[in-house]
């Protein structure tokens, strides 16, 4: 008898000052990173999806990013400087 399956992880890579696409706040969103891997006898052996998302802290829409957009958003949770993926725009202080 061979036991597989799939086991899902979510991470959360950075959180980012944005303008929502969907409520138009300048908000706290959340990019995550969620992987799926392949198990065998529940132990997880490969991954074989990888999609990255942002979430609005303000009214909760969930954005699908690719990896192209999401490394540099990651990369400027260090750095400070704000912009977003297609269809959100940074909040940028008056």
């Amino acid at each position: 008898m061979i036991i597989f399956g799939t086991k899902g992880y979510l991470y959360q890579l950075a959180i980012l000052t944005l303008v929502c696409a969907r409520c138009g706040n300048p908000a706290a969103h959340t990019l995550r990173k969620r992987v799926t891997k392949f198990t065998l006898f529940f132990v997880p052996l490969f991954p074989f999806s990888t999609k990255y998302t942002t979430q609005c802290t303000f009214c909760g829409a969930e954005q699908q990013v690719t990896r192209e957009q999401a490394e540099p958003l990651q990369a400027q949770e260090a750095g400070g400087q704000a912009y977003g993926p297609a269809g959100q725009q940074p909040y940028q202080r008056p």
